[in-house]
């Protein structure tokens, strides 16, 4: 697959539905996440269950962004023997049964850097990722992943929080591509969830300072809240709420019992079916 092709996937995902009349669901999960076959099981699934965008965590030790959920399910992949490797080798094993759901790899630079920044970008665009979103890199980093990233052809998606203001913006925006990631809550993942109102007001404001796609993420757990979310912003991300469902589905000995894979799909499809409530078109 050619570096031409990936970064087109979310451009085009985005204008469906556009097209489409509603907003999308983008799923989250830790790759390896409670063990390889369980992970690539339900990531195969995702799209098929209604998943619109992928984001697929890259296990780190020290994930400080996160609440307890996915901090846990860093832990159990890691322990599984996940890696960046795998990481990327779970991304090529769906890229072999679907060529149109964007992935977007998420997580720290640590494992980035140790890995090799340009060796990781190639690997990457191999594998077919379409975007990065790396939380410890701000703007004024952008020299070290983020400028290479955007010239091999991969999209970088920005976080946007209730605290960027209007003079932060502009620089936050700056070299963002792919769409906009609204961190609906001050905090770790997984913790609160934010009044509808305002994200409607924060949604509002940020398309004023940029035409991308806006996704709305943190502390959406229901089909309904999903819905609403939605309803105001080109996406809404599910993450804590279906890491849960992955730890509410391992064993006594923190293994995958049966039916796991089979049961979180049933609630991303729920999830879905709650965005699709809204539909206009």
């Amino acid at each position: 697959m050619s570096a031409g092709d990936g970064p087109g996937r979310i451009e085009r995902r985005f204008a469906e539905l556009k097209s489409a009349g509603r907003g999308g669901l983008v799923t989250f999960l830790t790759a390896g996440d409670p063990d390889p076959e369980t992970a690539e099981e339900i990531v195969l699934g995702l799209p098929r269950a209604g998943a619109d965008l992928i984001e697929l965590g890259m296990p780190f030790s020290d994930p400080m962004a996160d609440g307890p959920s996915i901090q846990a399910s860093s832990l159990r992949a890691l322990k599984a023997g996940a890696s960046l490797v795998k990481t990327l080798d779970l991304v090529k094993a769906f890229r072999a049964t679907d060529d149109a759901t964007p992935i977007i790899l998420m997580g720290y630079y640590n494992p980035i850097y140790t890995y090799g920044v340009e060796k990781f970008l190639a690997d990457a665009i191999e594998a077919g990722v379409d975007g990065l979103i790396i939380v410890d890199l701000p703007p004024e980093e952008d020299e070290e992943l983020c400028r290479p990233a955007l010239d091999a052809g991969l999209n970088w998606i920005r976080l946007a929080t209730p605290t960027t203001d209007h003079a932060r913006l502009p620089k936050v925006l700056t070299n963002t591509s792919g769409f906009v990631y609204y961190v609906s809550v001050l905090g770790i993942t997984g913790t609160r969830s934010a009044a509808e109102g305002h994200i409607e007001a924060a949604v509002e404001r940020l398309r004023r300072h940029t035409d991308l796609p806006i996704a709305v993420g943190f502390g959406i757990k229901t089909p309904d809240a999903a819905a609403a979310v939605a309803g105001v912003a080109d996406a809404a991300v599910v993450g804590s709420a279906i890491v849960d469902r992955i730890a509410a589905g391992l064993d006594e000995n923190g293994r995958a019992a049966p039916g796991l894979a089979a049961e979180v799909l049933d609630f991303v499809g729920e999830l879905a079916a709650g965005v699709r409530s809204g539909q206009t078109g």
